[in-house]
């Protein structure tokens, strides 16, 4: 009889640490969704890592940012309806482009527009064919495979605005234009 009721024991103890650690893994599946969520709603609202409506209106107060050179309040301010006089936009030649992959040999036809404050129009249009030239050599050394993915037209705008403003100043152009944009 004692061995029996040692076994009974056994199999008590063994249930209550079961239960034990099952909700001990309740709780920790709980907080770790919590804290997820609050994670997630920190930094998609902006209180961690910048973003947000928050840093809008800090750039806003600040003015280091968000200003009339700014590519954010250039589009916001064309969209209103305001200000449409001072803008101008700068066709850039069309661009053939031969894209090898491990696949076969593709194409690409671009075709884009530099919005430009008007005060800035001649001196942009003057660095065409640099302009010209570093679309030209960013186009050819971008992998064929990355062009099909969801956001790869907004992550090549960013690049192509990046190196345009490095060749013709940060403040001229105030957007690129993505007119035409095949690829066969």
């Amino acid at each position: 009889m004692g061995r029996t009721h040692g076994m009974a024991e056994e199999t008590d103890s063994e249930d209550g640490a079961s239960k034990k650690g099952k909700k001990g893994l309740f709780i920790g599946l709980v907080l770790a969704l919590v804290l997820g969520a609050g994670g997630f709603y920190a930094v998609f609202s902006g209180m961690v890592l910048g973003g947000g409506a928050v840093a809008e209106e800090h750039a806003r107060t600040d003015g280091s940012h968000g200003g009339k050179g700014d590519p954010l309040h250039a589009a916001s301010a064309t969209a209103a309806g305001g200000d449409l006089a001072e803008v101008a936009f700068i066709p850039v030649a069309p661009i053939v482009v031969s894209l090898t992959g491990p696949n076969a040999s593709r194409h690409l036809r671009f075709r884009a527009e530099l919005e430009v404050a008007r005060e800035q129009s001649p001196d942009v249009e003057q660095l065409m064919p640099r302009v010209v030239d570093v679309m030209n050599a960013y186009l050819r050394a971008v992998d064929p495979n990355s062009l099909s993915a969801p956001g790869a037209l907004i992550e090549l705008r960013a690049q192509l605005l990046r190196r345009v403003a490095l060749v013709v100043g940060s403040n001229r152009v105030r957007d690129i234009l993505v007119m035409e944009f095949v690829l066969s």
